[in-house]
């Protein structure tokens, strides 16, 4: 019997080792376990316990939260328009010129047998609903009256819109519409009177177009029936236990709507007195050693802060008379909360006062003598146009390496072998051509009619100078569209001296540029914060319980408001004040990003001075335009763009986002015109923006990579003065000016590639742009619009033919 052998298998020399696991110079977690056996330290136990929990005590602490939340603000709900909190402010607007608002009041009334009516002298109508246990406030702003609508509806917490049941919304309404949408919009309710009186056939088909033409607003929203009192108690219903939208910059500050208002002169004499202003507490706590603002009027401090008897409760208190024993209603009473510290009252100083020998030095040390000399001895002495920076001297060229290249003869070979570049034609040009038709001959009647005198009537309401102005405006528009930033060089007047204050950049985006290099006088009179970010947020999770608490009636006396303010009021325009927060009053660099308003068609320039509502601030100022782009430089802009956003700068009261911004212009027959719309972007002085020239020349000769260009300059000091500037081509080549030809503006230029007879050679110089200071913090409340036309209505039909065009 055979026996097998069995062979075992030995690994040879090629067979696979992998490497051992690498953890580093710490143990593994298998050898601390080896180490500890079981062993767990206290401290560690304790830690991971307080910063690890299972899954199910997260789930059952998320649903706690959760809760909290739910129960706050249920119960913020319940509470508002209680006794405890103000009344619910609602303002009654109408979106269409026919709908009657005091008949839409008058059937509100009528919503409950037990409603208590009650009508102060600022025209605001309050009601104490003893069936909600609720109270609200209504007022109803003047019909045309843009400034009184944005002003109530500042503080509003909430909207009543009226329709129209045949129009819905007139031209006017969405211009309304419009300006709401860009300052803060709170919750709204959409209500139709006399919807129920058209026919009951085409209530159907009305209220499909009618909630069509809401929908384009508000997608969420269904209109209501206004006739009856049914319809007005499901509307107060709604409108006291709806959930309120948040208007952030509202929300953070102090605010109130007064429902009296009284002034005193400081003397007969004196321009200046004490506004008391009562009504209701809302937002946050009032300080009295803050600051309050007017808008349209600016900021003011406070001397006291008054307690008063709150006239419209929601159960009146009674007291018993003990001599007489009858039962009487409370009795007014005043009492002071607060009165002014001159210790620890905020300062109205808005500006910083330049100190004229916070620069001067004292006498310098034997080392620091020393030091200078052997500095002075690596300068060059050179000498500079007015207002040149270190950065740009470096760049000019010394009179010794100009005369030496003005020694340098003339090229032979620059002679014109190729054809002149053709002459820059007219942009725009029109051809009218009119043929010549006829006409058969008809019979005509004769007879006598009276001669009008329309054509000089329209001619007296015409403004000529603002017709030129306005057609000035656009060709210079239409021209900066199609040759963006391009300048002619003088002949006159050397280019060096002419841009003296411009630079050159090798790249837009990368190319240092010092944001503190050659600022102007303006600069030393604004305030600038080390990190701004980290004091806004700061100042608004700062909680003060100092002072008046939202839900008081009280009275503030506003010291030092000028008399103007109450020749210029009118009963039922609605007064509203503000209380500031911390370094609001100091004046700053402001940016908005704003979008030009679909309907605005004039050209709105740089520096033209208009209208802002910053949240809750009203001011005019002059702002200049830059591109809304990245990085640390940004181009700036002649004119507001139409189809993109872009940047406006002014010098303006610091104010922390987030804040709306409108922007209107005002027309020569005084109203307020919607142009731009936005928010603040940012409160930043070193945001550089810098403006772009672009001087062109045209090549003459070409030979490979190399050409002789002209009419860029005009003479040979100025080629050389700009020979360090990089050039380009409109159709993408790039180079630099190597030597000038002769005396007349001629230069060789060499380029990275081939150029075409065509095209065109520039060079792109930069200078930073600052605002005016132009802030005016007063502004006059525009005429009452009677009978409202969009703009494309007042352009005649020339304008209309030239617009069509240049879209």
């Amino acid at each position: 019997m055979a026996v097998e052998s069995q062979h075992q298998h030995v690994p040879g020399p090629l067979k696979q080792k992998n490497k051992n696991h690498k953890h580093g110079n710490h143990k593994s977690k298998r050898e601390l376990a080896k180490a500890s056996k079981g062993r767990v330290n206290l401290k560690t136990l304790s830690k991971k316990n307080s910063f690890f929990m299972k899954k199910t005590e997260r789930k059952n602490q998320s649903a706690v939260l959760r809760k909290q939340k739910r129960e706050e603000a249920f119960e913020k709900k319940r509470q508002r328009g209680t006794s405890g909190t103000p009344p619910t402010f609602v303002v009654i607007v109408s979106l269409h010129r026919d709908v009657n608002t005091d008949s839409c009041l008058e059937c509100l009334k009528t919503c409950d047998d037990e409603l208590i009516v009650k009508r102060n002298e600022q025209g605001i109508t309050h009601f104490t609903i003893p069936r909600f246990k609720k109270r609200a406030s209504f007022f109803i702003p003047e019909y045309g009256n843009l400034n009184a609508l944005l002003d109530a509806v500042k503080v509003a917490d909430t909207l009543l819109l009226l329709i129209s049941p045949q129009d819905g919304i007139d031209d006017y309404g969405e211009y309304c519409l419009s300006c709401l949408f860009g300052q803060g919009l709170p919750a709204v309710t959409l209500a139709c009177p006399g919807f129920k009186n058209l026919a009951v056939k085409k209530q159907s088909e009305a209220r499909k177009s009618l909630q069509n033409t809401i929908e384009k607003r508000f997608p969420s929203e269904k209109f209501h029936a206004l006739d009856t009192p049914q319809d007005a108690l499901m509307i107060v219903r709604q409108l006291t236990d709806q959930k309120l939208r948040p208007v952030y910059y509202r929300e953070n500050r102090s605010h109130m709507v007064a429902e009296n208002i009284t002034f005193e002169l400081e003397s007969s004499e004196s321009q200046f007195g004490v506004l008391k202003v009562t009504g209701y507490l809302r937002g946050r706590t009032l300080n009295v050693n803050g600051l309050v603002h007017l808008p349209g009027w600016g900021d003011f401090q406070m001397n006291q802060i008054d307690s008063a008897t709150d006239p419209y409760p929601l159960q009146p208190r009674k007291y018993k008379n003990k001599s007489t024993g009858d039962v009487d209603m409370e009795k007014e009473t005043v009492h002071v909360l607060d009165k002014v510290d001159p210790k620890q009252q905020e300062s109205l100083e808005t500006e910083v006062i330049p100190d004229p020998m916070e620069g001067e030095q004292t006498w310098p040390t034997d080392e620091e003598l020393a030091e200078a000399e052997a500095q002075a001895k690596n300068k060059i002495l050179k000498r500079v146009p007015k207002g040149t920076s270190e950065y740009q001297a470096t760049w000019i060229v010394d009179d010794d390496e100009v005369e030496e290249h003005n020694d340098k003869k003339e090229d032979d070979d620059e002679e014109d072998d190729d054809s002149d570049v053709d002459e820059f034609k007219d942009a725009m040009e029109t051809v009218d051509s009119d043929e010549e038709r006829n006409e058969d001959d008809e019979e005509f009647e004769t007879m006598t009619v009276t001669e009008n005198n329309d054509d000089e009537k329209y001619d007296a309401n015409m403004d000529m100078d603002e017709e030129i102005r306005v057609l000035e405006k656009l060709k210079e528009e239409r021209q900066h569209a199609m040759f963006p930033d391009e300048v002619d060089t003088p002949m006159d007047i050397p280019a060096r001296t002419r841009f003296a204050r411009y630079r050159g950049l090798k790249s837009f985006r990368t190319s240092p540029w010092d944001p503190k290099e050659n600022l102007p006088s303006d600069y030393s009179r604004i305030f600038q914060f080390d990190k701004f970010k980290m004091t806004r947020k700061k100042v608004l999770n700062q909680e003060n319980d100092d002072g008046a608490l939202p839900g008081w009636y009280i009275t503030i006396h506003i010291n030092k408001v000028p008399k103007e303010f109450m020749e210029s009021y009118k009963p039922g325009t609605p007064v509203i004040l503000f209380g500031i927060l911390p370094h609001e009053q100091k004046m700053s660099l402001l940016h908005f990003a704003i979008r030009k308003y679909a309907t605005a068609t004039q050209p709105i320039k740089s520096k033209d001075r208009l209208i802002f509502h910053v949240g809750f601030r009203r001011f005019t100022a002059c702002p200049i335009f830059s591109q809304h782009t990245t990085g640390n430089k940004h181009k700036f802009e002649r004119f507001l763009p139409a189809d993109t956003t872009c940047v406006a700068t002014v010098y303006a009261p610091i104010t922390f986002a987030p804040v709306p911004v409108l922007v209107f212009q005002h027309t020569p027959e005084g109203s307020h015109d919607l142009v731009a719309t936005g928010s603040l972007l940012s409160v930043n002085p070193d945001r550089i923006v810098a403006k772009r020239i672009v001087l062109s020349g045209h090549p003459k000769k070409i030979h490979k990579r190399s050409a002789v260009i002209r009419y860029l300059f005009y003479n040979r000091e100025d080629i050389y003065w700009f020979k360090p500037v990089e050039l380009r081509t409109k159709w993408g080549r790039r180079g630099h000016i190597k030597e000038a030809l002769g005396t007349h503006g001629h230069m060789k230029c060499v380029f990275d590639g081939g150029l075409k007879s065509q095209d065109t050679v520039l060079m792109n110089l930069y200078k930073r742009m600052f605002p005016k200071w132009t802030y005016n913090p007063h502004v006059e409340s525009p005429p009452v619009i009677n009978e409202y036309k969009t703009p494309m209505e007042t352009i005649d039909e020339e304008d209309m033919e030239a617009q069509k065009l240049f879209d």
